[in-house]
């Protein structure tokens, strides 16, 4: 990575899959000369322009055999995916060249929670603390007595859940994160809205009201509009815990914030090498590097998902939830931090200026820098906007090969 003296930038590099040389890598850019954004394939380390064949991501997932149509398309080359890159962070970009955005666009951008056990628990812990963080110690060593780990065995909606659940009930210990933990109906919620999600190399937003947040490094599946899964990268779904904790009705407040919703690098489209198994086997890791010498690292591995995630896909998506753009979906995460940063008791959160970078070898690095929600960069190009830049670009007449 050339362009950088900071640390931000240093991080950047690598971004690609361990295997990139066979992988289908789609993305998208930046044109400034364009006043919009182009589709693009990662081919050879450079990055080509295939708006001709595929004007959206959407197109391009709604494909017969996505992959083999990424393959197929020429377009225009746009340069070293190293130079885009570099420009991508919005502290060192020239607005005159091109950097890289989320790997989607009109996609619904969605997300299952309370999907692994110890995520699970601490949802609980959040509830019960009612944002107070300092409350939460004994409360998390109470829950884990009564609860312990015994729910990693359990199959939601199974003839144990049930029981399990009156037992709970009769010790006044049960919880509606518990419920979607354990009971037959996942959490699927909205993260984001359409054309809102910020890529590797840019800043991720954390509300300034905010004083217990945390990252939560995800795999995101991208879904035709079919209900098949054509696709995964990476995604960190910033969480507010006090806002959460408060009350489950904030759930809006706590996820849907500007710059809160994080995709990235590429998406990696399925094909024979590369498919569900693959992310059934995926452990993701993360990174915080925090401005003041923190460290903090976690993983958190899809093997130990409580619910497979073909079914939570078709909880997402199906005869009474149809999506006719598609959808992306995260999958949730097993990471919950409780190391304490400061004050002992008072557990982790999320410092301006701290570098987040989740990864996983076969779907690659996704970057963010830290900043207040109102200090990011502010959403302001959505779907009527790309609409009409396609139109004047004379792009929506292509038909997807």
């Amino acid at each position: 990575m050339t362009g950088f003296g900071d640390a931000f930038g240093a991080a950047l590099a690598p971004v690609l899959p361990e295997d990139a040389g066979v992988a289908a890598l789609a993305g998208r850019v930046w044109r400034p000369e364009l006043g919009g954004p182009s589709v693009v394939a990662v081919r050879d380390g450079g990055l080509i322009d295939i708006t001709a064949a595929f004007p959206t991501m959407r197109d391009l997932c709604e494909a017969p055999d996505p992959a083999a149509a990424l393959r197929a398309a020429s377009g225009e080359a746009l340069g070293p995916l190293d130079t885009v890159l570099a420009n991508t962070p919005p502290g060192a970009r020239d607005r005159t060249r091109p950097w890289l955005l989320a790997p989607l666009d009109l996609q619904a951008i969605k997300a299952a929670g309370v999907t692994f056990v110890v995520s699970m628990i601490e949802r609980v812990i959040e509830e019960r603390a009612r944002g107070d963080l300092s409350a939460a110690v004994a409360i998390r060593a109470e829950v884990n007595r009564l609860v312990g780990d015994d729910l990693a065995r359990l199959r939601p909606g199974s003839t144990e859940a049930a029981r399990l659940k009156q037992v709970l009930i009769a010790q006044g210990a049960w919880s509606q994160y518990l419920e979607v933990g354990i009971g037959p109906d996942a959490e699927i919620f909205t993260k984001a809205q359409p054309m809102a999600a910020v890529g590797t190399g840019m800043e991720a937003g954390i509300h300034p009201a905010s004083a217990w947040n945390n990252p939560e490094p995800e795999v995101v599946l991208a879904v035709a509009s079919t209900g098949r899964i054509v696709g995964a990268t990476l995604g960190n779904d910033v969480n507010l815990r006090d806002v959460e904790g408060r009350s489950a009705l904030l759930l809006g407040k706590a996820k849907d914030n500007n710059a809160s919703c994080a995709i990235g690098p590429f998406l990696r489209l399925f094909d024979a090498g590369f498919g569900l198994d693959a992310i059934r086997r995926t452990t993701v890791s993360l990174e915080v590097a925090g401005a003041d010498g923190f460290r903090l690292t976690g993983a958190s591995s899809i093997a130990r998902i409580s619910r497979d995630p073909a079914d939570l896909v078709a909880q997402m998506l199906n005869a009474h939830h149809p999506y006719p753009d598609g959808a992306v979906l995260f999958l949730g995460t097993m990471f919950a931090p409780t190391e304490d940063r400061g004050a002992t008791g008072q557990g982790f959160t999320h410092k301006t200026g701290d570098i987040v970078t989740i990864a996983a070898p076969l779907l690659g690095r996704l970057v963010n820098r830290m900043a207040p929600t109102d200090a990011c960069e502010a959403w302001h190009f959505g779907v009527g906007a790309l609409m009409r830049n396609l139109a004047a670009r004379g792009k929506l007449g292509a038909r997807p090969g």
